[in-house]
């Protein structure tokens, strides 16, 4: 296979739209929960510092504190899910839109995108709205958290994508054809 350059555009025919959603929603759910889970594992913040998608709720007018349901004697926020679960599919079906015609955010297995997320969140959107502070303030085991996390993240929807789609199409991405 020859050497792409970074801006390699493929072919309009061989690109499949439809799968690449498909697989983004599916891929997105699951790695939604693989991203909690390393949240579990690796606590993201200090404890008794606001969870961003909370201050985001907030800030758009949600009582946050109300948005809770009870599974098994614990009470859960389901609006801070519910975030979580919403960005988690759509950067997914972004990311495999995208793969079917840029493949280069492809690097690494997506690992160069997971990373970028991290950089574009907790660098810029994060602190601009004032919903965590700005990364340079942020500790250390916070960096590494997100980090990890987001690189686990996106690698678990690049797998998904690629399985799924070469699956559902039985073809291979659209730049190998």
């Amino acid at each position: 296979m020859p050497k792409l350059s970074f801006w390699f555009v493929t072919n309009k025919n061989q690109r499949r739209y439809g799968a690449a959603v498909l697989a983004g929603i599916c891929g997105g759910s699951v790695a939604s929960f693989v991203k909690w889970g390393t949240e579990l594992t690796f606590p993201p913040r200090v404890a008794g510092r606001a969870i961003p998608p909370a201050e985001m709720l907030s800030d758009w007018g949600f009582a946050v504190q109300n948005m809770t349901y009870s599974f098994s004697e614990h009470v859960l926020n389901w609006g801070i899910s519910g975030v979580h679960y919403a960005f988690s599919i759509a950067f997914a079906v972004f990311y495999c839109v995208v793969a079917e015609v840029f493949p280069a955010i492809k690097i690494w297995q997506g690992i160069a995108f997971g990373l970028l997320i991290t950089l574009v969140f907790h660098g810029a959107l994060l602190p601009t709205f004032d919903w965590a502070p700005p990364i340079w303030l942020l500790p250390v085991d916070e960096l590494l958290s997100e980090t990890f996390g987001h690189v686990i993240w996106i690698w678990t929807i690049e797998v998904f994508r690629r399985d799924l789609r070469n699956r559902w199409t039985k073809v291979p991405d659209a730049e190998i054809t």
